[in-house]
């Protein structure tokens, strides 16, 4: 049994933009044979994150539905820092430019700082 603060209110996930906590390699499972050598690798599929939620968006939600996606993220993310809102949103600006148009003016964004963000790469965001 624990009887720490366990991190207390710090993030327990990664990654995260807070120095939380980080995979620890020396921990990871050692690599076994099956016809060659089983190990773990970074992804690099080239899937695109952001063509279904996209779709989902234009293609499925109506005008309401969309209004009220947006008024319930603005509700959510409203008391988050002001950086976590831009990275966010420059997400959702990914997924469709109306989308992230509409949670920027939720949260009283710079639009142009949003989309700013959102033709970076995640690793420059």
């Amino acid at each position: 049994m624990r009887t720490d603060p366990n991190g207390g209110g710090s993030p327990n996930y990664w990654p995260n933009s807070f120095d939380g906590p980080e995979p620890d390699i020396s921990a990871r499972e050692p690599a076994i044979d099956i016809s060659g050598k089983a190990d773990r690798f970074n992804y690099t599929y080239p899937n695109d994150d952001f063509v279904q939620p996209g779709n989902l968006y234009r293609d499925v939600m109506t005008d309401q539905d969309r209004e009220n996606l947006a008024g319930n993220i603005t509700g959510h993310l409203g008391g988050a820092q002001k950086r976590i809102q831009l990275r966010q949103t420059a997400l959702f600006f990914k997924a469709d430019p109306d989308y992230g148009r509409r949670v920027a003016k939720g949260l009283k964004l710079d639009i142009k700082e949003v989309e700013t963000l959102a033709n970076m790469t995640h690793d420059e965001r």
